[in-house]
């Protein structure tokens, strides 16, 4: 089977409207140990904090409950793909610690080996390196931490919430509620934090203390057209620094006198 055509099939099942039942195809018939040989070790795997057979049946059933995006679906179908290497047996039970970061080194092989593009690849690779980042939420992060689950995301950030929410395939319905709860909540307090720091941006490097400084102007009228000017300013250049920033503001104050 030539790489092209291993890759077109694990496609055109990821982008089915349900592709539970290719997968499972892909698994019993064999052809998941040429396509992606780590994904039926995953059956083999007991995963006491999802209560599942094994860790394959979640990984379907978190694949089939993303949209039909390929990059999402992919890293539905990879997000505990890092279980059998991290796998320990403690006197607490079976751990997969850092199996996230785990399975973002096997995925980026896998995918790589597929030959996906190099974004898909590195898009796919980090929803999974991130996909755990969630766990401690409940537990209460300050608006730091949220900054920081974002930055961390970037530009993935809607899709590490969409996989986060997938990933609850509880029969409980209370524990799936509360986790919905909570990644709805997560939601509100980015979009929050993202406009709080638009308002802070909107402001103008200098402040008015330092225009009547800079410009020698007692407090009036004329400040505030020099803060409207250096507003105005960092919308159209907002890469100057404050030393240019000064600069552009003294050459305004100077052209209208």
């Amino acid at each position: 089977m030539e790489v092209d055509e291993k890759r077109n099939t694990l496609n055109t099942i990821l982008v089915e409207p349900d592709p539970t039942e290719g997968l499972w195809h892909l698994v019993d018939t064999g052809l998941a140990d040429v396509i992606v040989p780590e994904l039926p070790a995953l059956r083999l795997e007991q995963d006491p904090i999802h209560r599942h057979k094994d860790v394959l049946a979640h990984t379907i059933a978190v694949t089939a409950k993303t949209r039909a995006d390929l990059i999402l679906r992919l890293a539905a179908l990879f997000h505990d793909i890092g279980k059998p290497a991290t796998r320990k047996y403690t006197e607490k039970g079976v751990t997969f610690y850092h199996h996230e970061a785990v399975g973002a080194k096997i995925t980026k092989k896998r995918l790589r080996e597929l030959n996906y593009e190099p974004k898909i690849v590195k898009d796919v690779a980090e929803l999974v390196r991130l996909s755990g980042q969630f766990k401690g939420y409940m537990n209460g992060w300050s608006d730091a931490a949220v900054r920081r689950y974002a930055r961390r995301a970037g530009h993935l950030l809607g899709m590490l919430n969409e996989l986060v929410r997938s990933d609850c395939t509880s029969r409980n319905p209370e524990i799936f509620a509360d986790l919905q709860v909570a990644v709805s909540e997560l939601e509100e307090r980015l979009r929050k934090i993202a406009e709080e720091d638009a308002k802070a941006n909107e402001r103008p490097l200098l402040d008015g203390a330092e225009v009547m400084e800079y410009l020698s102007l007692p407090p009036g009228p004329e400040v505030g057209k020099a803060l409207k000017f250096l507003l105005e300013l960092k919308r159209t250049e907002p890469d100057l620094d404050e030393a240019a920033t000064k600069e552009r503001l003294i050459a305004w104050h100077e052209g209208r006198a």
